[in-house]
């Protein structure tokens, strides 16, 4: 007999569903589910990263699972347990045999995503208080801040339109409704490139991350190692991808780091991914931490060295560019050719490179922002440069929850 298997899509990844789904009530509703991935029909890749996936599953936020064939269990889940066991019949067959324990939250109807924002505006040199913003998945409804409401812009992303609030009221906790197959829409994530063209998203932060093959992404920004520079800055706007590359030295306009030792995962969630990236120098060594928020234009950027340097992160090749330093940033002069404007800065003192970008001397620590103004000298309010710098300075920490209604 012939199967045609369905598929269960647990946060961010896909596995093959199975006839059984155990669940148990009385106090809370326990889902249990266990199944088989094998090579083949999976690659070694595909296989190795959904067992990978499984064994790397955080148990302290909300996930969406979804059902091909028993879409009455959609909702929202907290895991409880999870295992893979790999067995390899050498030149013949692999297999990964899972388990996995759930806590079911509830369904889209039953429960609202709570997003906390905590913490405070970034400590800046330029007497700047940010714009508080908030961007839920694309398809999220009912967005609820209490008695005062924040304003609202649509950024499109490579998944569709995704609305961002803006000016969100101080202290507010924000609630919000979205069904489990939305949930993931317009997400920040990080690829496995090792494969162009099949890459494998990685969940949770217990996951090796290749040095020189991953990609950071949101659908608006996509960051990957560059080709001919540090980093290959990507912005999505006009239906397709526009690349910059970027310089990123611990040594001044001097030799730019050109390849990585080590990555790691300091954070994945849908709403933010952080990643860690190692270099050796002769002695010590450079760290540099990319974030990257779901709605976001822009990436976030921290390098470190232990000992005094000049660091910088600037464009690869010269693009005319206006310095607006005393503000906190740095702009393109005039349009390039897909309409759009590079943007970056700092929120703290920096020397506008001449190439475009930030230089600091005598420290041991730069932070910095690298984006796009979409749309130019005629961005639209929310995108312009000034509105990413205050973005950039009023990003704070987002924390979610599944909330009863």
């Amino acid at each position: 007999m012939a199967y045609d298997w369905g598929s269960i899509q647990l946060s961010r990844t896909l596995l093959r569903e199975v006839f059984t789904a155990a669940e148990k009530g009385a106090g809370s509703r326990g889902l249990d589910l266990s199944g088989q991935e094998s090579m083949p029909p999976l690659t070694r890749l595909q296989l190795v990263g959904a067992h990978d996936n499984i064994n790397a599953l955080e148990t302290q936020s909300p996930i969406p699972v979804t059902f091909t064939d028993k879409p009455e269990r959609n909702g929202y889940y907290q895991v409880t347990s999870c295992q893979s066991t790999i067995t390899e019949y050498r030149g013949e067959v692999l297999t990964a045999d899972w388990q996995i324990g759930l806590d079911r939250l509830g369904t889209a109807g039953e429960v609202d995503l709570q997003s906390r924002l905590t913490g405070v505006v970034r400590l800046n040199d330029f007497g700047l208080s940010g714009e508080r913003w908030h961007a839920p998945p694309i398809g999220h409804y009912g967005y609820y801040t209490g008695n005062s409401n924040p304003t609202t812009m649509t950024r499109t992303t490579a998944e569709g339109v995704m609305t961002v609030y803006r000016s969100v009221p101080a202290a507010a906790v924000p609630r919000w409704g979205c069904a489990p197959t939305d949930y993931l829409k317009g997400r920040a994530r990080i690829t496995d490139t090792t494969t162009p063209a099949a890459p494998i998203e990685l969940e949770g932060i217990e996951r090796a991350v290749p040095a020189s093959a991953w990609a950071l992404s949101n659908g608006l920004v996509n960051v990957t190692p560059g080709a001919s520079g540090t980093l290959d800055v990507q912005a999505y706007t006009g239906g397709a991808w526009h690349s910059k590359e970027w310089n990123v030295s611990v040594a001044g306009s001097g030799a730019s780091i050109t390849s990585w030792d080590s990555a790691s995962l300091l954070r994945n969630d849908p709403e933010q991914v952080i990643v860690r990236l190692t270099k050796s120098q002769s002695p010590g060594r450079a760290t540099l931490d990319l974030s990257l928020r779901r709605g976001s234009r822009f990436v976030e950027g921290y390098l470190q060295t232990g000992t005094s340097a000049t660091l910088a992160a600037y464009r690869s090749t010269l693009e005319t560019n206006t310095s607006f330093a005393a503000s906190g940033y740095v702009t393109a002069t005039g349009n390039d050719g897909d309409g759009n404007r590079f943007a970056c800065g700092s929120a703290r003192t920096f020397t506008a490179h001449a190439n475009g970008g930030v230089i600091k001397s005598s420290t041991t620590a730069l932070d910095f922002w690298i984006g796009v103004a979409a749309g130019g000298g005629s961005a639209v309010s929310g995108d312009a440069a000034t509105d990413l710098r205050n973005m950039y300075v009023a990003c704070l920490p987002e924390a979610t929850y599944a909330v009863r209604r």
